[in-house]
């Protein structure tokens, strides 16, 4: 039972996020052969502000 998350920053639409679900499912269908039934994709989304990289936070760029 393959258990994915992906973070990722806030923004994305319903559609976005629909077509993620389904391609990480695909790859890992694919690549362990598991069943896409026992496939779960977790997205968990974040505010630019709860994120940085280079020493500042995203949402102060």
């Amino acid at each position: 039972m393959p258990i994915v998350t992906v973070k990722l920053l806030e923004g994305r639409s319903d559609d976005q996020k629909r077509q993620l679900v389904e391609k990480v499912t695909d790859a890992v269908v694919e690549t362990t052969n598991a069943s896409p039934e026992k496939v779960s994709v977790i997205i968990e989304e974040m505010s630019p502000a709860h994120f940085g990289t280079g020493g500042k936070r995203v949402s102060d760029s």
